[in-house]
């Protein structure tokens, strides 16, 4: 894909781990739900805004390989780790065939560590004998499989706010929205209806 193609989906960034930025680019506005991902340039927009979350370069070289079906293949895996994480939020188990769709994702790319030297000290460099996508692929199903399977699964979220439908990892016990906009617009609706409800006895 050409660099100077690219172009913003508008998904939000919220600064949660890899696979919930990853289904949050399915987002809503004014209630309205939203497609980030709708075309290949706003998929490679978005690798390109989170290639800090992958290996170095992992994220430029996805971008540059991607064809026209891979599309389909980042929002299925969107699509499966948004239905995980509800299915979580809700207090329940993702389904067996969901979880066998994540593992298939996250084998796609199997990789290993190598040490490096660099200067007077050493490196850890993840490698992988993946093609550039698959890899992408395989880190976005291990960041789901990291907060699915590990300590920040109790503290998943979906946020409280009107019309929202982005998840979060609860960093903080008062935390109850994704974002301080949500927070605002939550607040907001809670007083016209306490208004509403005095003015209508």
């Amino acid at each position: 894909m050409d660099p100077d193609s690219l172009e913003s989906g508008g998904a939000p960034t919220l600064g949660e781990p890899l696979a919930v930025e990853f289904g949050n680019t399915r987002y809503a506005v004014r209630g309205n739900p939203q497609e980030g991902l709708a075309k290949p340039e706003h998929l490679a927009a978005w690798l390109r805004d989170y290639a800090g979350a992958f290996v170095p370069g992992a994220a430029d070289a996805a971008v540059t390989a991607l064809a026209p079906d891979d599309l389909g293949r980042f929002l299925r895996l969107r699509d499966v780790v948004r239905d995980c994480t509800r299915a979580i939020v809700n207090g329940h188990h993702p389904s067996a065939a969901l979880i066998d769709e994540l593992n298939a994702a996250s084998a796609l790319a199997p990789a290993w560590p190598r040490l490096e030297p660099s200067g007077d000290d050493l490196t850890v460099t993840a490698m992988t004998s993946a093609n550039p996508v698959d890899a992408v692929l395989g880190t976005i199903a291990r960041s789901a499989i990291e907060i699915f399977g590990g300590p920040n699964r109790t503290a998943l979220r979906a946020c409280g706010g009107p019309g929202c439908i982005l998840f979060f990892v609860k960093n903080h016990p008062r935390r109850e929205w994704c974002s301080p906009g949500c927070g605002n617009r939550a607040r907001v609706a809670r007083h016209y209806d306490r208004h509403r409800t005095t003015r209508s006895r």
